[in-house]
């Protein structure tokens, strides 16, 4: 095995080395680098025809020695993604990554480092809306942070919530329950999460508890909207991945930003809570909030710890390329 080939790794070698500990260490690590400006990042940008829209983000990390992209393709038929890392000092590739299940458990990471920041640290009850996909990354890294008992996960199929919350409470060893409706969801929960493709808010403001935590991770357009203006202005503090990409792209964020009841500079980046610029959650009795809409950085972070775990394992191909 050369060590200056570039590696293909597939779904099968990343679902074989990649942990959620491993995605929340990688993920903190991008958002600390950020903040200390060890980091470039440049927000998503699109194509789209008809059928296929091509989206891709892309950024660096100097200070691990890599930049790269993620490129990935939305269809009918599904979503195709692929994580691409080059060598900061040489500009050689380092590898081709398949990125739908790293993806996954990169975005639950994001809300599992917000949790443990932001949360009451003896938060033991989370609610969470949705029951898809994504939200298995979520519920799993939530439970990675958080001394967390239980997880009441709001879905719309019946029988879809069962099987999720039977294989979520094998996979965390924690008792994760469905719930019968939004309100039961959000009362009495010290974290709340919300991982839908909802374009109405899902919960009423007045059901969030005194100290709740919520992380807020469907809403990446200005269709989408999970969570009501009444509750976002009940949150004292509300974190952000970076500021330029939730301006761009936080559709919970934009009515507010938009009618001036919020401002800009209102937004914490999540890094600055983390390197300690920001003082995070003032008290037990504050409400916070951190809306996740996903940066380049965190994936390459991801992805170069599972590019260094799956060399150990002699996992992957190479790539006939230099």
């Amino acid at each position: 095995m050369g060590g200056r080939m570039a590696r293909f790794l597939t779904e099968q070698d990343v679902k074989q080395v990649l942990t959620v500990e491993m995605a929340i260490e990688a993920v903190e690590s991008a958002h600390r680098d950020l903040s200390l400006g060890q980091a470039i990042d440049t927000p998503r940008a699109r194509s789209r025809l008809p059928q296929t829209a091509l989206h891709i983000l892309h950024g660096g990390l100097p200070a691990q020695g890599v930049l790269g992209y993620k490129a990935y393709t939305s269809n009918r038929s599904g979503n195709r993604f692929l994580v691409y890392l080059f060598d900061a000092a040489t500009g050689r590739m380092k590898a081709a990554i398949e990125a739908d299940y790293l993806g996954m458990i990169r975005t639950g990471a994001a809300s599992g480092v917000a949790a443990k920041w932001l949360a009451r640290p003896d938060a033991t009850v989370a609610g969470v809306f949705g029951s898809g996909w994504q939200a298995e990354g979520h519920v799993r890294a939530i439970c990675e942070a958080l001394p967390l008992e239980r997880v009441k996960v709001c879905g719309r199929k019946a029988d879809k919530l069962a099987d999720f919350c039977a294989r979520m409470s094998e996979t965390t060893g924690v008792e994760i329950v469905p719930c019968a409706s939004p309100e039961e969801t959000v009362r009495g929960s010290d974290l709340l999460g919300t991982v839908t493709t909802a374009a109405q808010p899902l919960f009423d403001a007045e059901w969030l508890e005194e100290g709740c935590h919520v992380n807020a991770a469907g809403s990446n357009a200005l269709i989408r909207q999970e969570l009501s203006e009444q509750a976002i202005r009940r949150c004292g503090l509300i974190a952000v991945d970076s500021v330029p990409t939730a301006l761009a792209e936080a559709g919970d964020l934009l009515p507010l930003l938009e009618k001036g009841r919020l401002h800009p500079r209102q937004l914490v980046e999540l890094g600055d809570v983390i390197i300690g610029r920001h003082g995070g959650r003032r008290d037990a009795a504050e409400l916070t909030l951190f809306e996740s809409q996903g940066m380049a950085i965190q994936d390459l972070a991801v992805a170069l710890r599972v590019l260094a775990a799956a060399e150990t394992r002699g996992l992957g191909s190479e790539l006939p390329m230099q």
